[in-house]
């Protein structure tokens, strides 16, 4: 319970007055140690990341995503370069620069509110080759990091509730669950209830240093096993 009070003596939250409207993210580059993320252009990385996709046979990767599969590379690419220019959702490829130096997955900012200090990070897929990579972590920590040095105060990770991969990532990256939206959504001719999660600006530098220390490459073996989990 908040320990501000108005003249009226009810319980206020608490006050922000140097609050100041933030940046938008930045529709650049954010280079990493193990991957490079790029603003999405179809004309460039549609040909990557329609062969990184197809790897995934039993096409798994699109089951939670509100589009996809794609039937053919002509769907895709159209899909592609309808958001290749989207500034909400703002789309990076992941490019994996360790190892092919290709396109390998995809990110977006969305519900990029600057006025409030709030955006959300969706539309996240990954490719059989950048699964469970340390390229995988720093394309999620490169996104969180850019947003809190804008000055965002709250950065959001939403995900079907029965979507139980992505539950389980949320939690490993260090985003605190808030609750459940029952029935927040239809799509796939489905019923979705969305799980929330967040991390807020206090809690980035605890976690911002937890992933400097696990992402240092002297926490990796030469065949790129890890010394330390990031959970501990």
């Amino acid at each position: 319970m908040s320990n501000h009070v108005n003249t009226l003596g009810q319980q206020i939250g608490l006050p922000l007055p140097h609050w100041t409207p933030c940046q938008k993210p930045s529709n650049t580059i954010i280079e990493g140690l193990y991957c490079r993320l790029e603003p999405l252009n179809c004309e460039q990385h549609s040909e990557d990341l329609w062969q990184a996709f197809s790897a995934d046979k039993e096409d798994r990767i699109w089951t939670y995503l509100p589009y996809g599969p794609f039937t053919n590379k002509a769907q895709f690419i159209a899909w592609l370069n309808s958001h290749s220019n989207s500034q909400d959702p703002l789309f990076y490829a992941i490019i994996a620069t360790q190892k092919t130096g290709k396109a390998v997955g995809i990110a977006s900012y969305l519900r990029i509110q600057p006025e409030i200090g709030l955006v959300e990070v969706g539309h996240i897929n990954y490719s059989p080759a950048l699964q469970q990579t340390t390229a995988a972590t720093e394309a999620m920590y490169l996104m969180m990091n850019h947003v809190f040095e804008l000055g965002y105060r709250r950065y959001e990770w939403k995900c079907d509730n029965e979507n139980q991969g992505s539950k389980k990532a949320s939690k490993r990256l260090g985003f605190s669950y808030d609750g459940l939206f029952r029935q927040a959504a239809v799509y796939k001719n489905r019923s979705r209830d969305t799980a929330w999660f967040s991390i807020i600006d206090k809690d980035w530098p605890t976690l911002q240093a937890r992933y400097k220390c696990w992402l240092a490459p002297g926490n990796f073996t030469i065949d790129g096993k890890q010394l330390s989990k990031l959970s501990t």
